[in-house]
């Protein structure tokens, strides 16, 4: 999609459609008011006949409209006008997005952006009007057959307004930060999306030689099974030992700061498929088990972002990527494997995996960069799923200027995260009679211990861990990856380069 930001009337755009709102009660948007004004009554007419009433999510579709240069008019019904708030800013975008989509309009000027929500300015509108269209208009047709043919979109244009000429360069540079972030996204749901006999560990690793050879400034290595054991990787081995696929340690380095600036540090759990190991998972919806590689996906997708804006930051990307089945030669419950940081962990369930191929990353990068900052994104546990839902990602640190950047960053992007506490009263379910800790920590707090695991390996780091099993991806019919949390990082280190603050 081609989009730009303008400032003008609604009455005087030439385009396919022009979008505007209607609140409850039937009652206009100033742009609406001015279409109306212009277009011999033709709004008022239809809300007197009852034809829109403006309940939230509501749409109606005026055709050849007298009076007007448009073709068309989309009014879009926005609840009540005081309680139009952010979630419902993004919600009519996306019906916007969809109504359009299945229309015959080509270009549009989209009013809906100049919508005033209470506490955001012109920027935030134009950046989560761009957001919210791209996740609507999203498709994943990859692995269709070659007879499969995709609906064809005419929708191609579509114009964003702000409400004066003085609104047009904070309009613009958001502009260009959606849609670096939206790429990011994209990229993020793709590789999410695709099956676990297609993104493997070495296709991973493939992609990430490719987003080098996009972009000059992202350089990447690969390290193989054969360099994590000279490191001392027995966490990470053990659990690509019942596969045949080969565990991949995927770095990707971003160095566009200021030379001598500590990195950011992104690290991904990259498990391309996640059958429980020895624990195997019940069989149904195991299918979502491809889906074990997201957090891996939104690190691909934030280097991405970070990239086309040319963001000035030092930025590193690492995923540690494996599969997880079951093997005569995989790892068995009460196997005590060494980590790379020489703690030993006695497992318990080789479903608890994630942890696993984590904490050998983290200590890869503390004992290979000295980052400024560090956060892991991980799809760790169910237990998540229970605590927060499909809305919230759960947030771990001990830091708690970092807790608020990272969940102001998701509050601005509709990309939440909600912070569960990581104090250590919860170690001792972690406690192991063989070993230095076990790798579970029994049912209560499930998501809570596999944070304080993490927190073992990063007692050195500036650290926090993004638990976003519940929001990686949606469920049933209509499941597909989200692309969370590629908005709340992306936004943390456009503030995080706008700040010059990396504490």
């Amino acid at each position: 999609m081609e989009y730009s930001v303008k400032s003008g009337s609604a009455d005087k755009q030439r385009v396919s459609c022009v979008v505007v709102g209607v609140f409850k009660r039937r009652s206009p948007s100033e742009a609406a008011t001015s279409l109306d004004a212009a277009g011999d009554a033709l709004i008022s007419s239809v809300m007197r006949r009852g034809d829109m009433d403006g309940e939230l999510g509501s749409t109606l579709m005026l055709h050849r409209p007298a009076g007007l240069f448009c073709d068309r008019i989309l009014l879009v019904g926005c609840g009540k006008e005081r309680d139009f708030d952010e979630a419902a800013f993004r919600r009519v975008h996306r019906v916007a997005a969809k109504t359009l989509n299945r229309s015959g309009a080509i270009d549009v000027a989209n009013y809906l952006s100049e919508l005033r929500v209470k506490g955001r300015d012109c920027a935030w509108q134009i950046k989560n009007a761009v957001l919210a269209t791209e996740e609507a208009l999203y498709r994943f047709d990859a692995c269709r057959g070659s007879d499969y043919k995709a609906p064809r979109r005419k929708l191609d244009r579509m114009s964003l307004a702000v409400t004066s000429r003085a609104d047009l360069p904070a309009g613009e540079a958001a502009l260009a930060e959606a849609q670096a972030m939206t790429a990011g996204v994209s990229l993020a749901r793709d590789l999410g999306n695709l099956p676990g006999n297609i993104c493997t560990p070495s296709y991973l690793a493939d992609q990430a030689r490719t987003l080098s050879k996009e972009h000059s400034r992202i350089k990447t290595r690969v390290l193989e099974e054969e360099d994590m054991q000279k490191l001392g990787m027995g966490a990470l081995l053990a659990v690509s030992s019942g596969s045949r696929q080969p565990a991949k340690l995927i770095v990707m380095e971003f160095m566009n700061g200021s030379k001598g600036d500590k990195p950011v540090v992104l690290v991904g759990k990259g498990l391309t498929f996640d059958a429980g190991g020895i624990s195997i998972k019940p069989s149904a919806a195991m299918d979502e088990m491809k889906y074990d590689m997201c957090g891996g996906a939104s690190v691909f997708g934030a280097m991405k972002a970070a990239a086309l804006q040319d963001l000035k930051i030092n930025l590193v990307g690492v995923v540690p990527s494996s599969e997880n089945l079951p093997d005569g030669q995989a790892v068995k419950p009460g196997d005590i494997v060494t980590s790379m940081s020489g703690i030993t962990i006695e497992i318990l369930n080789t479903d608890a995996e994630g942890r696993l191929i984590l904490c050998d990353a983290l200590t890869y990068v503390e004992k290979n960069y000295d980052p400024e900052i560090v956060v892991d994104m991980a799809t760790l546990t169910g237990a998540c799923v229970v605590a927060l839902g499909a809305h919230a990602s759960g947030l771990f640190t001990d830091k708690d200027p970092l807790a608020r950047k990272l969940i102001n960053a998701g509050e601005s992007v509709g990309d939440r995260a909600w912070r569960l506490p990581l104090w250590s009263d919860y170690q001792s379910q972690l406690k192991s009679p063989f070993a230095d800790v076990a790798n579970v920590g029994g049912r209560d707090a499930g998501a809570i211990t596999a944070a304080c695991f993490l927190h073992r390996f990063t007692k050195k780091l500036y650290w926090a861990h993004l638990d976003i099993a519940g929001s990686a991806w949606t469920t049933g019919s209509n499941k597909s990856a989200t692309g969370r949390p590629v908005p709340l990082l992306f936004q943390f280190l456009l503030n995080q380069a706008a700040s010059g603050d990396a504490n």
